[in-house]
């Protein structure tokens, strides 16, 4: 069998609903050498009936026990065979193009190991937003990584494989079992491996111009869980204090604001005005840089968290999505 340039890690567990526009998105690349690794994470729904419906022989399957996106995706990256690593939730897709272009990016530049794009933000039916992310493509430092995350989410990225083996620790309880991401994150999973990848590398993060993924929004849930959400992140900024101190001390206060100011708009979107304005307050108390950067977003967050006690949500999200003009940053 061929050796595929491009290995496919898709964790699946209870994306029923998802999967196949997710599969369906992979099949239609205009670049085929590649295989899906699709690792069951012990779900309990049809996704993985749905799976093992195509006969593809570029897509395996891989069981589990439950072990989270952190410990799902790092089962998929141990048993790939490509060269490169492309991440894809099984609740995203991909725009046909995405492969062909990460790829010649990354043929062309042997020092870029993360090679990344925009993504366009849909609903839970599938349904573009208004909202997209365009982040910073060059020049990027470990600081733009750790406040701002041009990144962005887990289905953007593709990766030189040795760029991961740079950074590969064995699972603290099973010695031999090689971790790239750390699966004592259940969030922030990935901000904390971008960081540790900018600080402790050697390869250069660079995106490429496009909107090449579809990252699935699902609206509603809980303050809790932005609280939850926080305190993963604090224990990212924990991890990276022990070993990169004088980093956290010159960066941190001004990536926290950025976080809490995210974590607002979070709360926005959920209806709740109130705790928005205290992560606001928060956020400025501790650094001013996101208000005096961006004034206009700043101002539009606060509009929106104040408007949420009194008008509907469709039109605070409308209001929100003023102080990007569609543009979803950090």
């Amino acid at each position: 069998m061929t050796k595929p340039a491009i290995s496919i890690v898709m964790p699946v567990y209870n994306v029923e609903h998802y999967v196949t526009e997710a599969i369906e998105s992979v099949l239609a690349q205009t670049f085929g050498n590649f295989e899906l690794i699709i690792v069951d994470d012990g779900g309990s729904d049809s996704s993985v009936d749905i799976c093992a419906s195509y006969a593809d022989p570029r897509i395996r399957i891989i069981a589990q026990p439950n072990r989270g996106l952190a410990g799902a995706r790092n089962s998929g990256i141990s048993a790939a065979r490509g060269e490169y690593i492309a991440l894809l939730d099984a609740d995203d897709s991909w725009d046909p193009e995405k492969l062909a272009l990460h790829k010649i990016h990354l043929d062309n530049n042997p020092q870029v190991g993360v090679s990344y794009s925009g993504s366009r933000f849909m609903d839970s039916q599938g349904s573009l937003l208004r909202q997209a992310q365009r982040p910073k493509l060059e020049n990027i430092s470990a600081q733009d990584i750790l406040t701002r995350n041009p990144v962005g989410n887990g289905s953007a990225p593709v990766i030189r494989k040795t760029a991961l083996d740079s950074i590969a620790f064995d699972h603290p309880d099973e010695p031999g079992r090689a971790c790239f991401f750390d699966e004592s994150f259940r969030q922030s999973e990935d901000i904390e491996l971008w960081i540790r990848m900018a600080l402790t590398g050697g390869f250069r993060f660079e995106g490429i111009v496009g909107l090449l993924t579809n990252y699935r929004i699902v609206s509603g849930g809980l303050s809790a869980n932005i609280a939850a959400q926080y305190d993963s992140w604090n224990r990212v900024m924990i991890k990276t204090m022990a070993y990169a101190p004088e980093f956290i001390a010159r960066y941190g206060d001004e990536a926290r604001s950025y976080q809490l100011r995210y974590l607002a708009r979070r709360a926005v979107q959920m209806g709740d005005g109130a705790f928005a304005l205290i992560l606001l307050k928060e956020a400025f108390a501790i650094s001013a840089k996101p208000l005096v950067r961006e004034p206009v977003k700043s101002a539009f967050t606060f509009l929106a968290a104040a408007a949420a006690r009194y008008l509907p949500t469709p039109f605070v999200n409308r209001l929100a999505d003023g102080w990007t003009g569609g543009r979803a940053l950090r």
